[in-house]
């Protein structure tokens, strides 16, 4: 017998760093997977493709970017969420001196 997702709340630790799962998929979800990245000045999460996921990155603190294959990038900053599409090599990097501090969440595209 399958579990089936349940509500509930999952509190982040203001002083982790390193990476924390928040939802793992199932049961805790249906396709949702998500974690809390805290990514140190110079260091990157490394390349890696989403495939048949897409991903929303929610920035909570520090500064960063979100870099893709083709050599463009999306500027990560404060209280702004980036999306990126399945299919897409891409790559995040702390540009700042503090902490980079987000929430990436990925959901089953197809």
């Amino acid at each position: 017998m399958t579990r089936k997702p349940e509500p509930r709340i999952v509190e982040l630790d203001r002083d982790a760093t390193e990476y924390l799962p928040i939802l793992e998929g199932p049961p805790e979800s249906v396709t949702m997977r998500s974690g809390y990245v805290v990514l140190l000045p110079e260091k990157s999460v490394g390349r890696h493709n989403t495939g048949s996921y897409e991903e929303m990155v929610i920035v909570l603190d520090g500064e960063g970017e979100m870099l893709f294959r083709d050599g463009s990038l999306l500027r990560l900053k404060p209280y702004v969420v980036a999306y990126c599409p399945p299919d897409t090599e891409h790559d995040v990097r702390n540009t700042g001196s503090r902490p980079l501090r987000y929430v990436y969440v990925v959901a089953r595209a197809r």
